[in-house]
């Protein structure tokens, strides 16, 4: 596989460094890209560079993931208007922790391959670094003009710019630039990828090689991806769309994949799987003579959903999915933990009844009209429970005088009813 031609097709490559190509062709290379341990997870922003990696390992190439301990103290300015909070040593080594446990999803860092993925820590070697051994050893090989022509460096310098920068954002892309003199120097490293807003700082790190070595390394980009409508990539309303279950559950995680746009959908099931070329460009033509049956979208969200989750996690945000629509069964609602039930029934109007009611059983008439207010009064549920309209935990109810107990709990806590086709309310026993 040609790691470079692979990419193209993707969509996947913005900037590339003559010669990048050829070097890669003639040898095993190993190549590093940089996470900023800001959380304890990566999120879907992030997924592009992970794609980059994976791609790089199946290509037969060593892929390196750098966590960037020290310059996560820093923090980039590059596509920011302002300075980042800056992290204690304890908070980054936790974040690092939760990184790496989920790079191991998509990279090979263990078997015996000859080309096994590394991980490294930049604190590691900068928290011995003096700084006037840095500015000795670094700083005089880079001109501050060379520094000041970059695009990140003058959008923030730039008259439009109010905060300015400080000198600590100033020095990143020396440090960033040190990183890949020091992997060059340690483990050959003739490469740096990452976003098309990183690629001052990985020239700036070619250079730095350049003129302290005299070798040469080389750098690519990727396009920094946004949505259709030009909004950005993997941000939804209720903010970052994570890579961990405890932040993003795997229900809302496969939502997001399934609602992109048919635009999008054709993008991104280029980037963000690893299915081939041929079935794509057919499932793309599929898509496009039915494109009410969202085929693309559909794939997009089982792929990414069973790669950063499981399968089993999979099957269950598709049964889930389906609950809305009529088609869930009160085994799929029992089967589902707390997290994805409270996902799918978000903003659905709730009420809390004291537990003990539910001890010695309690009417359902009683539960819905006068212990909470799913039903304005009871004469209303009679008539709708007649008709056949009346639901609990996705089962029909005949009689409204059925006593409701503990045992008909949902995760020993909530009972789902339904009115009609689409209106649900939750109960809560408290």
């Amino acid at each position: 596989m040609n790691f470079v031609e692979e990419l193209r097709w993707r969509g996947m490559v913005h900037d590339i460094m003559p010669g990048t190509e050829e070097m890669l062709e003639k040898e095993i290379a190993a190549g590093y890209i940089g996470f900023d341990p800001t959380a304890d997870s990566l999120h879907i922003g992030h997924m592009v560079q992970v794609m980059l990696l994976v791609h790089f390992q199946r290509a037969g190439h060593i892929p390196v993931a750098l966590v960037g301990g020290a310059t996560g103290m820093i923090g980039d300015p590059s596509g920011r208007s302002e300075e980042r909070n800056l992290l204690d040593e304890a908070t980054l080594r936790r974040n690092q922790e939760g990184i790496k446990k989920q790079l191991s999803k998509f990279l090979d860092f263990e078997s015996g391959i000859k080309n096994k993925a590394v991980m490294v820590n930049n604190y590691d070697w900068m928290k011995d670094f003096s700084f006037l051994e840095f500015i000795r050893q670094i700083g005089k090989h880079i001109t501050v003009n060379y520094m000041m022509s970059k695009d990140s460096v003058k959008k923030r310098l730039g008259s439009d710019s109010r905060e300015g920068m400080s000198f600590t954002e100033f020095s990143y892309q020396l440090v960033q630039g040190y990183d890949f003199l020091h992997l060059y120097n340690e483990i050959g490293c003739r490469l740096q990828m990452g976003g098309s807003d990183q690629w001052g700082n990985i020239v700036t790190g070619t250079e730095l090689i350049r003129r302290k070595t005299g070798g040469e390394a080389f750098a690519l980009t990727c396009p920094l991806i946004t949505k259709s409508d030009g909004t950005k990539f993997g941000k939804t309303e209720s903010g970052n769309v994570w890579l961990d279950p405890e932040k993003t559950s795997p229900y809302n995680f496969y939502q997001f994949w399934l609602n992109v746009s048919d635009e999008d959908a054709a993008r991104y099931i280029k980037i963000f799987t690893l299915i081939g070329r041929d079935e794509i460009e057919k499932l793309i033509t599929e898509h496009n003579n039915s494109p009410h049956e969202r085929i693309l979208q559909k794939r997009l969200a089982e792929e990414v959903t069973v790669m950063v989750h499981s399968r089993d996690d999979y099957q269950s945000a598709v049964e889930a999915s389906q609950i809305l629509f009529g088609k869930g069964t009160t085994e799929t609602l029992r089967k589902m933990n707390e997290s994805t039930f409270l996902s799918v029934f978000d903003g659905v109007p709730a009420f809390d009844i004291n537990r003990n009611l539910l001890v010695g059983g309690v009417t359902f008439t009683s539960l819905c009209a006068e212990h909470s207010q799913v039903f304005g009064s009871k004469s209303e549920l009679r008539r709708m429970v007649q008709g056949g309209g009346v639901s609990l935990n996705k089962k029909k109810i005949d009689d409204p005088e059925i006593l409701i107990g503990e045992d008909q709990l949902l995760n020993d806590k909530y009972l789902l009813i339904q009115k009609g086709k689409k209106n649900y309310y939750l109960i809560r026993a408290v």
